[in-house]
């Protein structure tokens, strides 16, 4: 298989000589609506005081000082229309003649070049044989397209995508540099921040990361394909994840390896919907039978702790400013005695119904069954 091993990173972790404001607050969001907020001067004095600290990172510029060592004229060009136009009129013979002119005076910058493009050619090459359908052809972007028509984010304007974006932990990065000559499917990978050579990256977006989009439950791949599979947060947001499981077993080769994870006390979340949690026995029913379960673990990233700071962080961003200053004076051994009472308080009776099912401890769905000969009235409001 023609396809080296290869990463290349869309984030970097910033320093104060190479931090940008711009490119940090675009991977902290959280960042930039406290900025917006005036809860925060500026993303600088986050990573300042926490950012360096935390291991925050910003995205990788995507433009560059051009230098006479790395000038490219395509590049060039791209970033500085005012020079294109200038060449039109005639006004230089090139890019470069303007560069050496003034550009290079100026610091003129040129969009930074990017390895993706190569080795998404040359890992689809890879891929191209292991499809249902051999002779799929290449989008205009050099991906493969799969998405059925209507379905979500199949024609989304991309300024308007969600942004579904996580690193893998250091296991899944050993594992996937240990298998540098084969192959890896991640379904439903979102937007990664290192993209490897290696791992196929499926999604029903079409984020930069994104190499074949399509849906988890008809998986666009022949029978026993995959080295390993990559599964993470993804099974609650599909209707059927008994059967999004079985196309995960499907395209393993023997031997193949799965890291699957799903949210078992995590609030509401994600896009398009958010359908199914699961405990620990759950996750393990959708596999067995058809691997080999080998461990179940509950790591750093999923401890309990960061369900029980979700819960408290969401509920008191629901709550109008007084009924949240109360509600996080309240102590832990308040919260935890016999709830009944706390019903009372404003900071239960005041959170607003998006967040009501957001955190609620359970739903409760009223239905009736049609008459034959007429539609019945509806008995409870909807979830929003």
């Amino acid at each position: 298989m023609n396809n080296p091993f290869q990463s290349a990173a869309l984030q970097e972790t910033p320093t104060p000589q190479t931090f940008n404001e711009q490119d940090y607050l675009a991977v902290n969001p959280d960042v930039a609506e406290a900025v917006r907020l005036g809860k925060i001067r500026s993303g600088w004095s986050h990573f300042k005081k926490f950012g360096h600290i935390e291991g925050r990172r910003q995205k990788v510029a995507e433009d560059e000082v051009a230098t006479p060592e790395n000038f490219d004229e395509a590049r060039y060009l791209a970033l500085n229309p005012d020079v294109r136009e200038a060449i039109a009129l005639g006004q230089f013979g090139s890019g470069r003649a303007h560069f050496d002119a003034f550009g290079r005076a100026q610091g003129r910058r040129q969009q930074r070049s990017s390895d993706i493009p190569a080795m998404r050619a040359r890992k689809l090459a890879a891929v191209r044989p292991l499809l249902l359908d051999p002779d799929t052809p290449l989008s205009d972007s050099g991906k493969f397209i799969f998405a059925d028509e209507g379905s979500p984010g199949a024609d989304a304007d991309e300024e308007e995508m969600p942004i579904s974006e996580n690193g893998y932990d250091d296991e899944t990065v050993e594992w996937i540099e240990a298998l540098a000559d084969g192959l890896i499917l991640d379904v439903g990978a979102g937007y990664r921040p290192v993209y490897y050579s290696n791992v196929v990256n499926f999604e029903m977006m079409d984020y930069a990361t994104t190499d074949v989009v399509g849906a988890a439950h008809r998986l666009p791949f022949k029978d026993g394909t995959f080295d390993g599979v990559i599964s993470i947060a993804v099974l609650e947001h599909v209707k059927d994840p008994f059967r999004c499981a079985a196309e995960i077993a499907r395209v393993l080769k023997p031997g193949g390896w799965l890291k699957c994870c799903v949210p078992f006390l995590q609030p509401l979340h994600g896009y398009p919907h958010h359908y199914f949690n699961m405990t620990h026995e759950g996750l393990r029913t959708l596999f067995e039978g058809r691997l080999t379960i080998e461990r179940q673990e509950v790591t750093k990233s999923t401890h309990p702790v960061w369900a029980i700071a979700w819960q408290l962080r969401s509920w008191a961003q629901g709550l109008p400013p007084r009924a949240r200053k109360q509600f996080l004076r309240t102590r832990v051994e308040d919260l935890i005695a016999y709830p009944g009472p706390l019903l009372e308080k404003p900071w239960a009776r005041e959170l607003p119904r998006e967040k009501l099912f957001e955190l609620a401890a359970a739903t409760i769905l009223y239905a009736r069954k049609p008459a034959a000969d007429s539609a019945a009235e509806p008995i409870a409001k909807s979830a929003p």
